[in-house]
């Protein structure tokens, strides 16, 4: 039987499975070495211990100037910290407090997880130690920072790094607007209709108006409505003073020679400069083009509406079609005139007649436009009108900055639509949301009203359409043929 050769196997047979069995045990023996080695080696290579949590400021004194608002600060940086090897996400918080305050009532940044530095602008550094801190302006005080980091392992753990030390030296900020109001500005004394300075693209404290300036006096308040604080007249034409008291000296600035004018206000310098501009070489403008009313018959061209407070600009508001257009200063037949002709979408440069080049802009959809050219730095600006809702009657009742904007035609962009619930009311047609409700609305015409006007923003004309039933309607607008249709469903 073959059980014999298992159970009692001969002298021969019993020495042979001996030493199989020794051969196979010292190869998985080694076997096992090897793997275990290639495990031990794996492991070392890919779980790096990193070293303590710490934070490093890019700079450890500072002191900060509204000039340089948009720049940077300072930056803190910090290390990953260590997760003991065991390949947890770390996730960090930055906290910054007043020195001594022992993170009280810190600012807290909650920077997540594989983000090690954050930095600061100067103006929202400034804002920050004056608002939340109390620092005193142009004071230097000590603030201090640190990172707490949290590894997701089991169970959670924090790490909490050195606190680090900057000095810092505020500023007490001035205004972020101004306006020149008098007899002298666009917008005579009125502080709800002051005229607006741009601040300078380098320098934020530093504003400029360019335009019409007339016999008389201006000064310069920094919030519209509001005739103090204001900056006036200081020592000479060539300063201001800040005013905040109506019992303080009211000084105001003069024109004798009217004209156009740029004037450069500094805040921080407290000072103010005059130059008188040289008037613009053409003071009319037409359109010409098939995108335009009358096409390319230069001799009748579309003339364009010179800015009474700026002979620079000159505007184009209406109808424009599919097609090319430019800017003749004249209505010549011979078309050898000088013509405003495009460098880009919102630039052009004069032409010279009879020089070579012919180029246009193009309209790609009909619609209703306000084009305005600027002689003074040659720029142009299109804005294709769009038309809101605004009334009692409509969803948005009065709040104008929540006006419901009526659909705009897919292939005619003078046809706008609103289909949708109204209520008994009255209701107007807004080109944009703006809250001042100083910008142009459209309105009925009192004689028809099935017919619509374009009401100038300011102007003393304020008429309605009325919606004596609820329910649901569609209000059709034309702004080309100046019809409106309003339906009850």
């Amino acid at each position: 039987m073959k059980r014999s050769i298992i159970l009692q196997p001969s002298a021969h047979g019993n020495q042979f499975s001996r030493l199989s069995a020794c051969r196979i045990f010292t190869f998985m023996l080694a076997a096992c070495l090897v793997v275990l080695s290639s495990c031990k080696k794996e492991e070392t290579t890919n779980i790096a211990l990193a070293g303590d949590l710490a934070v490093t400021p890019s700079v450890t004194a500072v002191t900060l100037n509204q000039k340089n608002d948009d720049k940077t600060a300072v930056t803190l940086n910090w290390t990953t910290g260590s997760n003991s090897g065991t390949g947890a996400s770390i996730s960090y918080v930055l906290q910054i407090d007043k020195a001594g305050n022992n993170f009280a009532n810190p600012l807290a940044f909650d920077m997540g997880k594989a983000v090690y530095e954050k930095s600061f602008k100067v103006s929202e550094l400034n804002e920050s130690l004056l608002n939340q801190f109390g620092f005193q302006a142009g004071i230097s005080a000590k603030l201090e920072a640190r990172v707490i980091a949290t590894v997701y392992d089991t169970p959670q753990t924090q790490l909490t790094s050195k606190v680090v030390t900057i000095d810092i030296a505020t500023y007490a900020p001035v205004s972020k607007t101004l306006f020149i109001i008098g007899d002298a500005s666009p917008n005579g004394w009125s502080a709800d209709n002051a005229t607006l300075l741009a601040p300078t693209t380098d320098n934020p404290t530093v504003f400029v108006y360019k335009g019409a300036l007339s016999a008389g006096s201006f000064k310069f308040i920094t919030s519209k409505g509001q005739f103090l604080p204001a900056y006036q007249k200081g020592a000479d034409g060539g300063h201001i003073i800040y005013r905040t008291l109506d019992s303080e000296p009211d000084g105001q600035f003069t024109v004798t020679d009217p004209g156009m004018y740029k004037v450069t206000v500094s805040l921080l310098d407290l000072t103010v400069t005059l130059v008188k501009l040289a008037l613009p070489a053409y003071d009319h403008i037409y359109m010409v083009g098939d995108a335009s009313p009358n096409g390319w018959t230069i001799t009748s061209a579309t003339e364009l509406t010179p800015n009474p407070d700026n002979p620079y600009l000159f505007t184009y508001t209406g109808v424009m079609k599919p097609g090319d257009f430019k800017f003749p200063v004249n209505r010549n037949d011979d078309w050898g005139q000088d013509m405003f002709e495009k460098t880009s979408d919102s630039t052009m440069y004069l032409h010279k007649g009879g020089t070579a080049g012919d180029d246009k802009w193009t309209i790609t959809k009909k619609g209703h436009y306000v084009i305005t050219l600027n002689l003074m730095d040659n720029t142009i600006s299109m804005k294709r009108t769009k038309l809101y809702m605004v009334g009692d009657a409509s969803p948005a009742v009065w709040s104008i900055d929540k006006a419901v904007e009526l659909t705009e035609g897919a292939i005619d962009g003078c046809i706008f639509t609103y289909s949708g619930p109204m209520t008994a009311g009255d209701f107007k047609l807004p080109v944009n949301r703006r809250s001042d409700w100083g910008q142009d609305m459209y309105m009925p015409v009192q004689a028809d009203i099935s017919h619509m006007y374009r009401h100038v923003g300011g102007a003393a004309d304020d008429f309605k359409w009325k919606i004596t039933a609820a329910g649901n309607y569609t209000v059709v607008a034309n702004l080309e043929t100046l019809g409106i249709s309003i339906l009850k469903q």
